[in-house]
Order: C-alpha cells, then sequence, then structure tokens
C-alpha cells in the first residue's frame, strides 16, 4: 500500500465539534477505500499568509494515511464537497527503503 499525506485548511469558524465531525467523516471514507489512517496531526490556528476567502486566519490538519491510490481520487472528491474546508493538497509520501545510506 502506498503512503499518502493530505493538508487540510479548515475554516476557523467551524466549531470543534464541527471539525471533529469533518475528520471523522474523512477518515471514514479512507477506511471504505480499504485504506488506514495512520496519523491525524492538528496543527491548529495558524495566521494565513493572504485573505482566503476574505479571512486571514484558518485551521491546519495533516491526515497521513496508507491505501491505493484510488483512495486519494475518492477522498479529494469528498473534500471538494465538504462545507468548511477551503484548501487542500495531497503528496504521495516516499517510500522507505532498506538499503544503505551513501
Amino acid at each position: 500500500m502506498r503512503k499518502f499525506e493530505t493538508l487540510l485548511l479548515l475554516s476557523p469558524e467551524l466549531s470543534a465539534e464541527n471539525r471533529e465531525g469533518v475528520l471523522s467523516a474523512l477518515t471514514a471514507v479512507v477506511e471504505r477505500q480499504e485504506g488506514v489512517v495512520t496519523a491525524v496531526d492538528h496543527w491548529g490556528m495558524r495566521d494565513l499568509a493572504y485573505p482566503v476567502h476574505k479571512l486571514m486566519r484558518g485551521y491546519y490538519v495533516r491526515l497521513e494515511y496508507e491505501g491505493p491510490a484510488a483512495l486519494v481520487a475518492e477522498l479529494e472528491r469528498n473534500v471538494r464537497i465538504t462545507d468548511g474546508i477551503f484548501k487542500f493538497v495531497t503528496v504521495k509520501l516516499a517510500d522507505e527503503e532498506a538499503g544503505e545510506v551513501a
């Protein structure tokens, strides 16, 4: 299984319960697609470099998960239709190899 990481920028106007609801819904999407969430890092409220939806603050969350490549398409589809998520970026993490280090 491949490892992926998705960084989410959530609305600062979401309450803690709503944030957890959004994250649990995204976690459920990963599990439905035969993936495993390995880490959920709450980076917290941060100032933004430029306004996003006329707001200068946002709540950052990093999801790390493993699964098939089709999982990313389904997760991003759900992210796009979920209210309260301003921006996101997904990257494939490097595979760890048991080779020698130069």
